[in-house]
């Protein structure tokens, strides 16, 4: 019976790594998602919060709100800056 567990143990132990996937199917990270579409970002620009956006949903949300969409603090101002850096 010990035998039997600690057979199992090892077994579980050496199970080969999952093969990794090819970069076209690995998933983007997470800073290339908008917070917003949840869709990775082709015009990225920084809020006043600190996030990086995609340009069109921001512009959507500051239109009717004036508030960060990931705190839901009032933004101190509205102004969009492009992210050269996410953009690459």
């Amino acid at each position: 019976e010990e035998s039997a567990r600690l057979e199992e143990r090892r077994a579980a132990v050496e199970q080969p790594p999952e093969p990794e996937l090819p970069p076209s199917e690995q998933e983007p990270p997470t800073d290339f998602i908008c917070p917003i579409t949840t869709e990775i970002m082709s015009d990225p620009v920084m809020a006043a919060d600190g996030h990086a956006y995609e340009r069109s949903a921001i512009e959507r949300w500051l239109a009717t709100k004036s508030t960060s969409p990931m705190t839901g603090e009032e933004l101190g101002n509205t102004g969009l800056f492009p992210s050269h850096i996410l953009r690459r």
